[in-house]
């Protein structure tokens, strides 16, 4: 029997709830500038890295240099803007491959502390063949940031993923992208056309030449998957070995895959049901998965009648319904969502959020970077429909189909009034080039479900073999594979190896749950492994 009441674990429970709000929310904050790092012409000149976000394990072998990279690679003499890098390199040269770059999805996520992750989530075997790089893409952080002038992202929480208010109007929705959209140009101005996902390929390509390196290795996990097929499509002979996890679906960026939300969160939700049933002794949500649905939707709508008030935060049904669907993305959540239903269907406030705003003002980078960087890469990589009543049809349509999300998936975003069109179409992810790409996929994920990893797959054709994996969640490699996965992901970057066929593997069993104390750097956009 589980004591919820408990005066030592209710407090605890609290504060996760804070951090959820931050990861559900896009409030990324990371210091702008690294101390001790200098602009690097020939070379990065390593020095020490910003100081790490709380809780991010940082390894202390980790170290950080500064780039100064073309704002347009149409103008590569014009205005420099800083990348930011980060490096482990490996503790055996003799060993050594190369560099594994890596990305931990977003858009707007930071990647500087992906090296400390990866360190100590991937095996021996990989780690003493590659030094580690982390960067901090364009507009993020410690890179050169943008801002929207949002400067309290909490209070526009059901806002930043479009939610519709609860009787499906989405006149808030066009009021907020509008604003925003107008806000994003007024404070990032020049900046802002050039945060592209083409863009930080070709910023990828830079930091691989800077290290000397003829080719570079890849691991992008979420957002990152894309960010690695753009990579691997502009510079294929640059490409060594390429790991693409959790993956976005090149043709249907991106109100396509913001879209597939809805059926994604449908297919992963009976996972979380089929848990707490099992558990009704503990959490009292239901003694069916059925009955803990009931649950849901119940407390969901009692929160938009009542919402629960606090001065960090108004919980509304649709903060319920965005908190729900982030902790969906790992089974290691569960009893954090199970405790978080039953706080909030007693009404119970959640407390400990005015340490996000003392941490939104004690950063360097603004408050909302993650969400201007989102916003920029959404609105520049490619021009969305300018039709409104489109969006409201599509939303009608999503909260009859998937009820779960309420029709958010489907709504529109400040893309439909963003003031600049996109500098590019997007790049073309085709099958031309070496075959040296392996996806990795869970069947059940609720953010890049399936359904999109085999859209990238299709788009890579004979390039990629394709990994499905038997579970629920964002994340594989090295956040919670099965054996099977996992060995194929490490023979690939070891041996490059790669499967003659696409496999299916099993799922993780509850020992086989990657590193579950370290939680991984990964951003908090929508479609960040949280």
């Amino acid at each position: 029997m589980l004591d919820h009441g408990s005066s030592t674990r209710r407090p605890r429970i609290r504060r996760s709830l804070a951090l959820v709000t931050v990861a559900v929310f896009a409030a990324t904050l990371t210091p702008a500038t690294p101390a001790g790092a200098t602009a690097a012409t020939a070379g990065p000149v390593w020095g020490t890295c910003p100081p790490p976000a709380e809780g991010s394990g940082r390894d202390a072998r980790q170290q950080c240099a500064t780039l100064r990279l073309p704002l347009d690679y149409r103008h590569p003499h014009g205005r420099q803007i800083d990348v930011t890098i980060s490096r482990i390199a490996t503790a055996e040269p003799g060993l050594r491959r190369g560099i594994l770059l890596s990305n931990p999805g977003g858009p707007g996520g930071s990647g500087l502390d992906m090296p400390s992750f990866l360190a100590a989530a991937l095996p021996a075997e990989v780690l003493t063949r590659y030094d580690l790089i982390g960067f901090d893409p364009r507009g993020v952080g410690a890179s050169t940031p943008i801002t929207c002038g949002i400067t309290d992202p909490v209070a526009v929480t059901d806002l930043i993923l479009p939610y519709p208010a609860p009787d499906g109007s989405i006149a808030r929705n066009i009021e907020f992208a509008r604003t925003t959209a107008r806000d994003c140009a007024a404070h990032s101005g020049e900046l802002l056309p050039h945060i592209t996902t083409a863009n930080t390929a070709r910023d990828m390509d830079r930091i691989r030449a800077a290290l000397g390196e003829p080719k570079l290795s890849y691991l992008g996990y979420s957002y990152g998957s894309y960010l690695g097929a753009v990579y691997t499509s502009l510079f294929p002979g640059r490409s060594d070995r390429i790991i693409l996890d959790s993956a976005v679906d090149p043709t249907q960026i991106w109100h396509g895959i913001w879209r597939q939300f809805g059926p994604s969160t449908a297919v992963r939700f009976p996972d979380f049901t089929a848990w707490a049933a099992a558990r009704n002794d503990g959490y009292a949500l239901g003694t069916t998965p059925a009955a803990v649905t009931r649950t849901y939707y119940a407390t969901a709508a009692k929160l938009d009648r009542e919402p629960v008030v606090t001065p960090e935060l108004v919980l509304t049904g649709n903060v319920y319904r965005a908190i729900t669907r982030a902790l969906l993305y790992d089974d290691r959540n569960f009893p954090l969502l199970a405790t978080i239903w039953q706080e909030l269907a007693q009404a119970t406030p959640p407390a400990a959020l005015a340490a996000l705003r003392r941490r939104a003002a004690a950063a360097q980078a603004p408050a909302d970077n993650s969400i201007a960087v989102l916003y920029a890469i959404a609105c520049g990589d490619v021009a969305w429909s300018r039709d409104v009543d489109r969006y409201a049809r599509d939303v009608a349509v999503d909260r009859r189909l998937f009820p779960i999300t309420a029709g958010m998936p489907a709504n529109l975003w400040p893309c439909v009034f963003w003031p600049n069109r996109p500098l590019e179409p997007p790049v073309a992810v085709t099958g031309k080039g070496p075959r040296n790409v392996l996806i990795l996929q869970n069947l059940r994920d609720p953010a890049t479900g399936w359904r999109s990893a085999f859209g990238l797959r299709r788009a890579l054709d004979r390039r990629a073999a394709m990994v499905t994996q038997d579970a629920g969640g964002h994340g594989v490699y090295g956040i919670r594979s099965g054996p099977c996965a996992a060995d194929i992901a490490t023979a690939f970057l070891t041996t490059g190896t790669l499967p003659d066929r696409d496999r299916f593997c099993p799922g993780p069993s509850p020992d086989d749950v990657g590193i579950a104390s370290l939680a991984p750097p990964i951003p908090s956009g929508p479609l960040a492994v949280r």
